[in-house]
């Protein structure tokens, strides 16, 4: 009687997602059946432990093989194969949907497992580059698990066939139906790790066409079925990737951060570090925006160490460092290694600004009138406000303000609406540009000084700088927007261990900033900095 209970207080744990209680006592159960190994399976899972799960699973394997349990012993192969692709081991994982495929051999009644088995066969031929064939496999997926009425199955193949969609250009499609398969999630229909992987899914499809407003609502619920499971391990990375991501678009740069770092600790738990890549990128991007150069290479050296190519924002730091003609070659590579158009649509914007800067006007243009294309065709707002921004860029650079000011404006209005600060006041700023060719100074400077603040707020210290020089106030004693940074923290009465709290900067290069500072406005002291500032209007 005491075990039976201790296995009945182990599936009352399992269903309310207590992860490390099922595991437990469901690891303490001695003799467990199929449907007892496969939960315990899924909570050592879900509790980042890969190794307890596979042991789990083969012991499930066996013991359905011996009894004869055919189908049974097919979705342990199938989860096993799961597993492995999870930890990187193609072959392995291959070598188990293999032996799920012999075992089916005699019984063509089976066609729910073996449609189980087809998604491992979605992801080779995504990973031979089949588009059409995945994007067969995946309709054909959820045909079966509409007629069988299986959720899980129902959200993979319309997880399956909306990012196919997405890739081959039909993105309004492909996220109406990421949509369907959230709904089941939402609605609790759809088993915890199918979940969590259609969340991410659906996420980072979003945010690869600049959709925000579906990516944040769909992160804040992610964030709520993550925070359900306390013991949750998998899955709580890309989370916290993704709350970052919305933070930065809101210029909560700080906070961005912090959560970037939380996501790279929290793959190295699971067992999956390589997944950091994305994260690392993500803090390089914010790095660069408030010019720390040196971090920003740093961690878009740390990405590409993960096979992450952090792009474009690397060529984006390699133009601000003034390598303009590496930063050039990089996004001539980029557009001509990238085919479909929801990655070429990420490169786009980089390579309009990159372009530009190298004086292929035609190229940028080129770029530009794509991407206003795509734009079009996926709808999304952060996709449309990026080619509105390079339109008007495009249109300054042939001295057409004309042209260019309803683009910059059409890029503020849509930034505005998406709570997006930084892009607001860059927008701003190609506003102001074509005030000033159209004459009407007035305009232009309170456009610029509307932007210079923001930038000001949010520590972005480069674009402040030449939104600066646009007004006309240069930095005196060729100061370095990081050296101004810290010159107005000091001004404002912050000890060096406070800046570099705010800055995400170590004492010692505080210290060092403040050497520079010294010399360069030839003071002795943090005080004289101070009235220095004061005296020359920078703070």
């Amino acid at each position: 009687m005491g075990i039976v209970d201790d296995l009945e207080r182990a599936r009352a744990a399992y269903e309310r997602r207590d992860w490390a209680t099922a595991y437990e006592r469901l690891s303490a159960g001695g003799d467990l059946r199929a449907g007892d190994l496969l939960s315990l399976a899924t909570a050592a899972y879900l509790l980042g432990d890969n190794d307890a799960c596979i042991r789990a699973l083969q012991r499930g394997y066996r013991l359905q093989v011996d009894d004869g349990e055919v189908l049974g012993a097919v979705r342990f192969a199938f989860w096993l194969g799961l597993v492995h692709n999870v930890r990187g081991e193609a072959a392995v994982a291959g070598g188990w949907a293999a032996r799920g495929e012999r075992l089916l051999a005699d019984r063509p009644d089976a066609v729910v497992e073996r449609t189980y088995l087809r998604i491992h066969e979605f992801y080779r031929s995504l990973g031979q580059g089949d588009f059409p064939g995945a994007l067969r496999i995946g309709a054909e997926i959820a045909d079966v698990a509409r007629t069988f009425h299986d959720p899980d199955l129902l959200a993979q193949g319309l997880v399956c066939q909306g990012r196919l969609l997405m890739y081959s250009g039909h993105v309004p499609e492909g996220l109406a139906l990421l949509d369907e398969a959230m709904v089941g999630v939402a609605a609790g229909e759809v088993s915890p790790i199918f979940a969590g992987n259609t969340y991410c899914a659906m996420i980072e499809g979003c945010q690869e066409v600049l959709d925000f407003a579906r990516a944040s609502a769909w992160t804040t619920a992610l964030t709520r079925w993550c925070d359900s499971q306390p013991d949750l391990v998998p899955y709580t990375g890309q989370c916290a990737v993704h709350r970052g991501q919305i933070l930065r678009l809101h210029g909560a740069y700080g906070e961005a951060l912090a959560e970037f770092t939380d996501a790279c600790r929290r793959y190295a738990e699971s067992g999956a570090p390589a997944a950091a890549g994305l994260a690392l990128s993500e803090c390089g991007d914010v790095l660069r925006v408030r010019g720390d150069y040196t971090a920003a290479e740093a961690s878009y050296g740390e990405a590409a160490g993960y096979g992450y190519e952090a792009q474009p924002g690397r060529a984006l730091l390699q133009l601000a460092r003034g390598r303009t003609s590496a930063a050039v070659a990089a996004v001539r590579r980029l557009l001509a290694e990238t085919g479909d158009p929801v990655h070429r649509s990420r490169l786009l914007g980089g390579t309009v600004e990159v372009l530009l800067a190298g004086g292929y006007v035609d190229d940028a243009e080129a770029a530009a009138v794509e991407l206003t294309e795509i734009a079009t065709g996926f709808g999304c707002a952060g996709l449309r406000a990026t080619a509105a921004y390079c339109s008007a860029l495009v249109a300054l650079e042939r001295g057409d303000p004309g042209q260019a000011l309803p683009h910059a404006r059409a890029a503020t209005q849509v930034w505005s609406g998406l709570e997006a600060p930084y892009e607001v006041a860059r927008s701003k700023v190609l506003v102001g540009r074509a005030f000033r060719l159209l004459g009407d100074e007035d305009s232009a400077e309170s456009e610029l000084t509307a932007a210079a603040k923001t930038f000001a707020d949010l520590g972005a210290g480069p674009a402040r700088q030449e939104t600066e020089k646009l007004l006309h106030r240069d930095t005196a004693g060729g100061l370095t927007a990081r050296e101004l940074e810290v010159l107005r923290l000091v001004a404002s009465g912050n000890s060096n261990t406070e800046i570099a709290h705010r800055l995400v900067l170590s004492d010692k290069t505080v210290a060092r900033h403040l050497t520079n500072i010294f010399t360069k406005l030839e003071v002795p002291s943090r005080t004289a900095a101070a009235a220095f500032a004061r005296d020359h209007d920078l703070l």
